[in-house]
């Protein structure tokens, strides 16, 4: 049981690695980006009328910011 934990371990640390070296090649401004290009299409949206669909693209704008950090962070600190 130890050695299949220990071989799952090692898949998904090699998965995260090769993420992170994509990843990391997309500058951090683009994620301020699209995180602001999502902000203004959820207030076009809600001036449209189209009250639920503003919401839930509005809901969109956190994850891409998180997603910036987390690049930032790959980026200065760099993976195991």
């Amino acid at each position: 049981m130890e050695n299949l934990q220990k071989n799952v371990d090692v898949k998904e640390g090699e998965m995260t690695k090769d993420m992170e070296s994509k990843t990391a090649k997309v500058p951090s401004k683009v994620y301020l980006c699209i995180a602001l290009t999502t902000m203004a299409a959820s207030a076009t949206l809600k001036c449209m009328g189209h009250k639920h669909t503003a919401l839930f693209v509005g809901q969109w704008v956190a994850p891409f910011l998180l997603f910036g950090i987390y690049n930032k962070i790959v980026k200065t600190q760099g993976h195991d």
